[in-house]
């Protein structure tokens, strides 16, 4: 059986806030609220992937720590950015 928009968009809004870890839950799921409706099947299928990385690799690509995959280093980037947005107004 295939998966509806809505159970996708559903699916990938929960993973994104219950990650491993609370750092990736606080960085991908205030993002993901905030854009998932909004993206275009290509950009969520980018998502999707990166949703199956590993916490670590996350946030070490976050942090800057190393190099992302090239397939998800645009979205990643444009997450980071919100994050730190996110970070600087509560600061």
């Amino acid at each position: 059986m295939t998966e509806t928009a809505e159970a996708r968009l559903k699916r990938m809004k929960m993973r994104s806030w219950r990650r491993g870890t609370k750092e990736m839950d606080l960085v991908l799921g205030p993002w993901a609220d905030a854009h998932l409706d909004a993206l275009d099947e290509g950009r969520l299928a980018v998502y999707d992937r990166l949703l199956a990385e590993n916490d670590q690799d996350l946030m070490s690509w976050i942090l800057g720590q190393s190099e992302p995959p090239s397939g998800i280093a645009p979205l990643l980037a444009e997450i980071a950015a919100y994050a730190r947005g996110r970070l600087a107004r509560q600061g």
